[in-house]
This record gives C-alpha cells, sequence and structure tokens, in this order.
C-alpha cells in the first residue's frame, strides 16, 4: 500500500462505520452519509416514501429552518445532494477542506433532528412527484426500470421514486413514522475523501454521532421475481430493448472475471457492442452493458435503442454477441480493457467526489475498503485463460428481455414477448 493509499475505518459502539481517505494532496473534501432507509423499506402501499423521507429530511433540522440550511452550506462553499436508493438513502457533498467539520456538524443535525415541517410538505411532494412524471417520458429508463423489477423481483427491484397514487396519499406522520424506524446508526456508514486528518475527524464523528441510539430494524425479505420477456406497446418510431441474466455480485470471489468479461463486451468504443451492433451495422444510436449488483445477487444489464424497423435485427444481433462471448475473449481486447480500467483507477485519485463513493459502497457491500492499490492487482492478475474458463462455466443467460415501442420482437427460438401486467 503507498501513502496515497492509506485508509482508516472505525466502527463507533451504535454499529455507525466511519471511513477515510486523507489526499493531502488536494485542497478539497467529499463526505457522504449513507443512511439505511432505502425503498426496499417501504410497505407496499406506500411505494416513494423512502425518497419523500430523504427530501423532506434535507428541508431543516432543529438548529435552521430550509432556507436557513441551504445559506449555511453555500457559505462553506458546500455543493451538497441527498438521494435514495434501494437499500440507503445519501446525504453529503464536496467544498473546500476547511469547512468540512462545521459541515458535518449542519449535517448530524439534519440526519438526527429533522425539522420535517409542515408546511414544506406540499413542495417537497411536488419535487418528487415531478422525478416520477419525468420518467414517463424518459423511455431508456422506464425500459430498465421494468427490467429491473422483473429481474429483482420485490423489494430490491423497486424504482427509488416510487407510485404516482402512493406518493400523492403520503402524509406527514407516514414520514415521521418511517423515520423513526429507518433513520438510525446500525449498518450507517460515513465516508469521507480528501484533504483530512484522521485523528480528529474520528474524534469529530464520535462526538457527533456516538450517543445516536440504534433501532433494530426487520430482516428484508424477497419476493419471487417475474423473470421472463415482455413488451410495452408505445407508439413511437423507436424501440427500447433491455436485456439482463444473473451474474456474481460485488462480494463475489469471481467479480473480477464477470467484470472482464462485461468490459470486453461493453467498455468503450472498441468493444463487441459498439463495434459489431452500433458501428459495423448501423443498427441502434446506443448500446452498452453493465454489471447492476445487489448485497446478494447481481444482473448484467444491456440496454439498446434503436429505431422500429432495426429492433428485431439488434435483439438478434445483441443474443448473438452474447453467445459468441461464451466462446471466449482475446488476449487483445483484455489488454486493452485493462489499460481503460488503470485510466479510471488514475482519476478516481484525482477526484475526492469519485473516491468517496468507492469507500461507501466498499463498506457497505463487502465490510471493507479495497485500495486502489488492490483493484489495479486484481485487474492486472486477470488472464484470458482464467476469464475464458469463467464464462465456459458461467454463460451469458437465461435472458430476460423487456422492449418498449411499436412491436413486440422474437427471441431466435420464437417466443414473441408478452404483454406486460
Amino acid at each position: 500500500m503507498t501513502d496515497r493509499q492509506a485508509i482508516f475505518q472505525h466502527r463507533l459502539s451504535n454499529g455507525l462505520t466511519l471511513v477515510a481517505q486523507s489526499m493531502p494532496w488536494l485542497e478539497s473534501v467529499a463526505f457522504s452519509c449513507a443512511i439505511p432507509s432505502g425503498c426496499s423499506r417501504e410497505a407496499a402501499d406506500q411505494r416513494g416514501l423512502a425518497n419523500l423521507c430523504c427530501e423532506m429530511v434535507f428541508r431543516g433540522s432543529s438548529e435552521f429552518d430550509n432556507r436557513q440550511l441551504v445559506e449555511k452550506l453555500e457559505s462553506l462553499g458546500c455543493d451538497y445532494f441527498s438521494s435514495t436508493s434501494v437499500y440507503h438513502s445519501y446525504f453529503g457533498g464536496a467544498m473546500p477542506a476547511k469547512g468540512l467539520f462545521e459541515a458535518l456538524r449542519v449535517y448530524a443535525g439534519v440526519l438526527r433532528h429533522p425539522l420535517l415541517p409542515a408546511d414544506q410538505l406540499e413542495d417537497g411532494r411536488l419535487a418528487c412527484l415531478q422525478e416520477i412524471h419525468s420518467l414517463e417520458d424518459d423511455l431508456p429508463a422506464r425500459t430498465l426500470l421494468e427490467l429491473r423489477r422483473r429481474f429483482y423481483g420485490e423489494p430490491f427491484g423497486r424504482n427509488t421514486e416510487g407510485v404516482l397514487e402512493h406518493v400523492s396519499r403520503l402524509s406527514l406522520q407516514d414520514i415521521k413514522n418511517f423515520y423513526q424506524a429507518t433513520y438510525q446508526p446500525t449498518d450507517a456508514v460515513i465516508a469521507v475523501a480528501g484533504k483530512v486528518d484522521w485523528e480528529p475527524l474520528k474524534e469529530h464523528i464520535e462526538s457527533l454521532f456516538g450517543d445516536w441510539p440504534a433501532t433494530p430494524t426487520p430482516k428484508l425479505l424477497s419476493q419471487p421475481a417475474e423473470h421472463g420477456v415482455c413488451h410495452i406497446s408505445f407508439a413511437s418510431h423507436q424501440t427500447h430493448i433491455g436485456v439482463a441474466w444473473p451474474s456474481v455480485p460485488y462480494n463475489h470471489p469471481d467479480y473480477y472475471l464477470a467484470r472482464g468479461a462485461v468490459g470486453v463486451l461493453s467498455d468503450g468504443m472498441s468493444s463487441r457492442l459498439f463495434r459489431e451492433v452500433r458501428d459495423r451495422r448501423g443498427l441502434c444510436y446506443t448500446v452498452s452493458a453493465n454489471m447492476y449488483s445487489l448485497r446478494d445477487t447481481a444482473s448484467i444489464i444491456c440496454y439498446c435503442g434503436t429505431t422500429t424497423e432495426n429492433a428485431q435485427q439488434s435483439l438478434d444481433v445483441l443474443i448473438e454477441q452474447f453467445n459468441l462471448l461464451a466462446e471466449g475473449i482475446s488476449d487483445e481486447e483484455l489488454n486493452r480493457l485493462k489499460v481503460q480500467i488503470r485510466s479510471g483507477l488514475i482519476m478516481q485519485q484525482e477526484s475526492c467526489r469519485s473516491r468517496v463513493g468507492s469507500l461507501a459502497g466498499d463498506v457497505l457491500y463487502l465490510g471493507y475498503v479495497r485500495t486502489l492499490d488492490e483493484v489495479n492487482e486484481r485487474i492486472n492478475n486477470l488472464t484470458t485463460k482464467a476469464i475464458n474458463e469463467w464464462l465456459r462455466q458461467h454463460p451469458p443467460g437465461p435472458f430476460d428481455v423487456v422492449t418498449l415501442g411499436e412491436q413486440p420482437l422474437e427471441l431466435h427460438d420464437g417466443i414473441s414477448t408478452t404483454p406486460t401486467r
């Protein structure tokens, strides 16, 4: 491990984990607070509650009202954010390093003593409803949301924005109940990256969050996923295609073998999908495939945007390329991928924003942080022989398919897609 890769981790007695990487060559710092209040914690008839709660929590604290909170963060030069995912809601920002401790103090007040102002409820609701409405016009997002819903099932395949009818009727008491049940330190992570000293940071976090009482949360239970194929009818000259198949999650020993295979398939303009589907045959305007990992399960999700006329051939060529991947990759393809990944790792070293997300993600999914040196070593140790053996044992498939457009498509075996429920 180099000095540039020194990473510190500390678990408070209440279950909250602090992780930090000091990047003294920077003058900035980024931080992220992950709270175990994701959309998977919502009741089935309250879809969107986590997102609305996140919106309302960030509208003031016992010390600041909504306007004062914004002014305070802006006075510190803090570029702040909040968002919700399947497992967690995130609150954080990036800023000049000198204001970090004061910003963390402000965030501690927001997370532990939110104002949840009644007069802000309709404004918060409107913001969440606008996010839901925006998905109606985002056809690629609609396609992939339906694909993830079918692949992962309940509650892990949910979209974080929720359901229009549910959000419209959520009350302030619903928000307060959800906050009390999920905003607590067990399984929470605070990640910091940038110009920061570890020991003072650890003492500061202990003083802010050390007496935050933990609340036991029930284990999440999943329901069987709705696999298969479906078509969403939509009058358009475009067709949107989503294909998914099982993979290994981030904490699996074979993760980097799967990542290498997907990289050859989709990373960059020299990847197989870009070259074969978009460049040589001109079938689509965009195509990509990515690994999408939850804690215990994962998928490879491919998206292709094309015209109605080219849609069937695009799907045929996608399946063809997935099947060809199972026959193996070449040394040239792997070497090119390694260069691309190393370039990304180098850029992470220069960005505290990018690094803080990796720190939090590693703790949440692995329980510890892989240094960039460790990741680089794993990438360097990848061989075509190992990846090809993994592909031989784990060929792409079986496939879940979602299409959105005028006409349903057919798979190679002639099975037509079925209507959505």
